[in-house]
């Protein structure tokens, strides 16, 4: 049974993009719409680091990452650059998250799930239902 949807595969691929990457425009516009503060906020996690300058700026990447690669991601262009992006933000955010809470897994398992995927996705690819694909 299971090995009939083999041939299916770009379709998997295609659902897995449109689910993830409104996760992540979702994500992205909440940082990108909360402006400076929130930007600056989300930048301190570069200090787990060791990167302490212009925290405000690595904040905006970071919602950028999200909320523009969550959108390449779906459409399938620039796919494998925007998910590299998304997997280093997240990397960032499991790392950051792990030392402040490092007995708590709930805390950074979402960011280790998400960085997972994008990493799948970079070797894989965005399948044939993508501009890259067509």
């Amino acid at each position: 049974m299971f090995k009939s949807l083999a041939k299916h595969a770009d379709l998997g691929l295609l659902i897995g993009r449109l689910g993830v990457g409104v996760i992540f425009i979702v994500f992205g516009w909440h940082k990108l719409s909360g402006g400076q503060a929130s930007w600056t906020h989300y930048g301190h996690a570069m200090a787990s680091l060791g990167i302490n300058f212009m925290p405000n700026i690595w904040g905006l990447l970071a919602a950028l990452s999200e909320f523009a690669g969550g959108i390449l991601v779906i459409v399938g262009f620039l796919f494998r650059p925007a998910a590299t992006l998304i997997a280093l933000t997240m990397l960032v955010a499991f790392v950051s998250t792990f030392r402040e809470h490092p007995h708590n897994f709930v805390q950074y398992s979402r960011s280790i799930e998400m960085f997972c995927i994008m990493i799948v996705f970079v070797f894989v690819g965005p399948g044939k239902y993508s501009f890259e694909g067509a």
